[in-house]
């Protein structure tokens, strides 16, 4: 089934050209079924290339998805022109009498920055104290999670001595969410790219379960088995380039960053790299909407906070 995003919505004719399914706003209104209802927080500066990574992998579940995109009202982004967010983003004042079946909260470059020093802060915790009541279920990534945990459980996140950058193997864990990650071997790649991390005891002492870790990255993804919230410390939906690209600014820029490590074949930062963690993407979005669609009320005015 496709997905439903805003007719002019630039990234159309990107997703377009990947064909993926999509679907206009006529013809989903014609359709006697119930789309599942994703509102994406997208924190990240390059708000266009994320919105395509993210509807990539929602547009490939069997149902139908209607992605609605939300930004922040206290604090506006440089690196996306104002027109674009008046036009297809929304705040929490304009969907705080609605109820989706997901929350989805981006990563952001800001994690070496204590939580309450993030300018946008206040209103991301009213945000998602808000969707306890008004999205059945929560999906984190990287400093989304981090805040998610941070907010709903006090778990605190710790600065590392470098940054992790690169293409990490992870365990998969036993743990009771089957559904979810059906499908999955029990080593697979996951990109990395950030400066801080969370404990596993933490995680645990707070009631939640670790899906999946690695030796080299630590805990890559938890889950709270009662609410069904899922917190993602890396970036499955990334682009075989995004690394990449973020090492080249960073080289540009003077910083002190390594090369990603397992990213380029051979180290060799001339060669193209392998996106050897799509399938991966794939399968755990697909997964995750279905077991949704199972799992939510038909009535979304009947949601509970169950965190």
């Amino acid at each position: 089934m496709p997905i439903k995003i805003p007719d002019t919505l630039p990234a159309r004719e990107a997703l377009r050209s990947e064909d993926v399914d999509l679907i206009d706003s006529s013809s989903a209104s014609r359709q006697d079924i119930r789309p599942m209802k994703v509102l994406l927080l997208n924190l990240m500066p390059k708000k266009a290339q994320t919105e395509i990574q993210f509807a990539r992998l929602l547009g490939a579940s069997p149902l139908q998805v209607e992605l609605t995109l939300m930004t922040t009202a206290s604090y506006s982004p440089r690196n996306v022109a104002q027109e674009h967010l008046i036009e297809f983003y929304r705040t929490l004042d304009d969907v705080r009498d609605e109820h989706f079946d997901a929350l989805i909260v981006t990563g952001a470059p800001i994690e070496t920055l204590p939580f309450e020093d993030v300018k946008y802060w206040k209103e991301l915790t009213e945000i998602i104290e808000w969707s306890k009541t008004h999205a059945f279920r929560r999906l984190g990534i990287c400093w989304g999670a981090q805040a998610l945990m941070k907010v709903i459980y006090g778990i605190e996140k710790f600065q590392m001595d470098a940054k992790l950058f690169g293409i990490y193997d992870h365990n998969l864990q036993h743990c009771s969410s089957t559904r979810l990650m059906q499908g999955f071997i029990d080593r697979f790649p996951m990109p990395v790219s950030r400066f801080t991390a969370n404990q596993a005891g933490d995680i645990e002492s707070a009631g939640l379960e670790v899906l999946a870790k690695s030796d080299e990255s630590g805990v890559a993804m938890a889950r709270c088995s009662r609410s069904g919230d899922l917190f993602i410390l890396n970036h499955l939906e990334y682009d075989a380039d995004t690394l990449g690209q973020e090492y080249l600014r960073d080289k540009e820029a003077g910083a002190d960053t390594l090369m990603p490590e397992h990213y380029y074949p051979n180290n060799d930062d001339s060669q193209e790299p392998i996106n050897r963690w799509r399938p991966y993407a794939f399968l755990l979005f697909n997964n995750f909407i279905n077991e949704l669609y199972q799992d939510t009320p038909f009535d979304l005015t009947q949601i509970k906070d169950r965190t």
